[in-house]
């Protein structure tokens, strides 16, 4: 006899699990608990097989029947429905590892350790933000260009040009990956090229040669922290990111030598960078020493001496003696590279110096030991020079 809606509802669950048959092979089990799961058995190639078809009432009498007779189908062309039970479940599996979230970490585990540990942390960081929530679950090869632009349009309409121009990017880069592993055949990306206006640069303020000597005059006037202006100091003679003399510690320093090296994990291009020191820069070292020498951090945090400076540090001194807007701390990388080479110095030491490019990309024969003495002249001229403008 067919079974009945009632009869199923009314089924109680007993010492040991028991079935009620439908018929046709459609059977649902009672286990001890009062689960109830359908059950159709077959057989095929001579041997008997059966599948599970889900559980009640989740899946009703109605449609465990359909589903049923659909296997009967399959059986009778010599299909059998188990292995398309399979098959569909591992195409499923494969669209939730083919997601664009997981094939973009994947991507970014691979490469991460290219970059700086701040460019890296930023990097993900927008994708959590900024793609994922609107793209991450999807399947990345059903992603459109539509689907694409909109997320660049949040970008747009937030006035975020210089973002948006980074992630269309990044994007591509996760697309073509996904291309070359085998789950994708189309990259979006380029398509969007010209969908938005290009991003208008805005260049870090920074001084002319002509406005130093005011400036160090407000700053010798400065009466808050002591190493917040030693930083700042520190930072116009060496030319480094204001991220990189941030988070300096002092084994990296070699005050007997006038050498600063810049592990590589700290720099935008991962390389390490060496820094010649000038007499200026090892003196305010020195000062520093006999204040943060026994911390980490030769810039430790006010509060927390465990971590580096705030980022915020220095541009709080700026705003304090004035000059909020009209100079930043990678400012002064523009000024002395324009007054290095107004004064002709070697445009390879200066753009050395300023770690804008590879050694391997300069022109001619890269001697270590030539070019860091070539700085280290460069950088005492530019640190004396920069006293005579404080005396004058």
């Amino acid at each position: 006899m067919p079974l009945t809606d009632l009869e199923i509802r009314r089924s109680k669950p007993k010492e040991k699990p028991y079935t009620l048959s439908d018929g046709s092979g459609l059977s649902i089990l009672i286990e001890t608990n009062g689960a109830k799961g359908w059950r159709f058995r077959y057989r095929f190639d001579g041997k008997p097989k059966m599948l599970s078809l889900g559980v009640y009432p989740t899946v009703s009498l109605t449609d465990a029947r359909q589903k049923r007779d659909e296997a009967k189908k399959l059986v009778v062309v010599g299909i059998n429905p188990s292995d398309v039970r399979k098959r569909e479940k591992q195409v499923r599996q494969t669209a939730i590892g083919n997601t664009f979230e997981a094939i973009a970490r994947e991507w970014y585990e691979k490469r991460f350790d290219r970059w700086s540990a701040s460019y890296a942390e930023e990097m993900i960081k927008t994708f959590e933000v900024d793609v994922f929530p609107f793209i991450g679950q999807r399947p990345i090869a059903e992603i459109k260009p539509m689907d694409l632009l909109a997320v660049l349009t949040h970008l747009d309409e937030r006035g975020a040009t210089e973002k948006l121009r980074k992630v269309r990017q990044r994007c591509g880069e996760v697309w073509r990956y996904a291309i070359i592993t085998g789950r994708a055949e189309y990259n979006p990306a380029p398509d969007l090229v010209g969908a938005f206006l290009p991003h208008k640069k805005e260049h870090y303020a920074f001084l002319s040669g002509d406005e130093l000597p005011e400036f160090f005059r407000v700053l010798n006037t400065y009466t808050g922290s002591v190493i917040v202006k030693l930083a700042v100091r520190l930072l116009i003679l060496t030319g480094v990111r204001p991220g990189e003399l941030r988070q300096a510690e002092w084994p990296e320093f070699d005050l007997e030598n006038k050498l600063w090296e810049v592990p590589a994990e700290r720099m935008k291009k991962r390389r390490i960078h060496c820094v010649p020191l000038s007499k200026q820069a090892v003196d305010i070292l020195e000062e520093l020493k006999l204040i943060t020498g026994q911390y980490r951090f030769v810039f430790p945090g006010r509060i927390q001496h465990s971590k580096p400076m705030s980022e915020m540090a220095m541009n709080v001194l700026f705003r304090r003696i004035g000059y909020a807007g009209r100079v930043t701390g990678h400012g002064f990388r523009h000024t002395m590279s324009t007054i290095l080479h107004e004064q002709g110095y070697n445009t390879a030491w200066v753009e050395l110096q300023l770690a804008h490019v590879d050694k391997n990309s300069i022109r001619g024969t890269y001697n270590h030991a030539q070019y860091l003495e070539g700085r280290r002249e460069m950088l005492q001229w530019y640190a004396d020079m920069l006293d005579r403008l404080q005396t004058n």
